[in-house]
């Protein structure tokens, strides 16, 4: 079917462009520059109204959001490729609640860090204390999930990796730190090994 990409690189996009790559899925690629307000022109916002990137187009039809995106990438191509759980399994409820943790529960703990820290007009260290210790407690359950096994659902990769990864990885990058929590950081080096996370996607 007919896919096309609108994405940045380095930006909210990159997951899915790394998604595309690890499943190699053809698609058609469209860089938005966000830098210079292409996602706030008519002809995007009639695509996506959020104005915002990534965005799928699936056969004519808008796919938006990253979570729902790369849900839909694992559900489409990776069952095949045995990078997502098959429908109807215990693992494929697993691969939807952690990945929507991870975009959900954990990205928004990174967004408060992130204003605490990082804008200057709201920059507060009770805040950012606060946001710390919240990252920290979800942190702790990711290393209780990873003890017994090296991936997400186990002993080999998914998606599921990748999705959570990317968002634990960002949380790196704003500053939450993993170094407490070694099966996570173990867990991270592994997954920024891989080949479709190499490059500037």
């Amino acid at each position: 079917m007919p896919l096309v990409f609108y994405w940045h690189p380095m930006s909210s996009a990159t997951p899915v462009a790394c998604a595309l790559a690890e499943l190699a899925v053809p698609h058609e690629r469209v860089l938005i520059d966000i830098r210079n307000g292409e996602q706030r022109t008519p002809e995007y916002l009639a695509i996506n109204p959020n104005g915002k990137v990534p965005c799928l187009v699936v056969d004519g039809t808008p796919l938006f959001e990253g979570a729902a995106i790369l849900q839909w990438l694992g559900a489409q191509y990776g069952v095949a490729q045995q990078l997502w759980p098959q429908d109807g399994t215990p693992q494929r409820l697993r691969a939807l609640s952690w990945t929507t943790w991870a975009y959900v529960t954990y990205a928004a703990l990174l967004a408060r860090l992130r204003l605490a820290t990082h804008d200057e007009a709201l920059r507060n260290h009770d805040h950012a204390a606060a946001a710390l210790a919240g990252v920290d407690e979800l942190l702790d359950l990711l290393e209780a999930a990873l003890r017994d096994h090296d991936w997400m659902l186990g002993d080999a990769y998914s998606l599921v990796d990748l999705v959570v990864g990317s968002v634990v990885g960002y949380g790196v990058h704003v500053g939450a730190d993993v170094d407490a929590h070694p099966q996570v950081k173990a867990w991270l080096s592994r997954l920024q090994a891989r080949p479709a996370m190499q490059g500037e996607v």
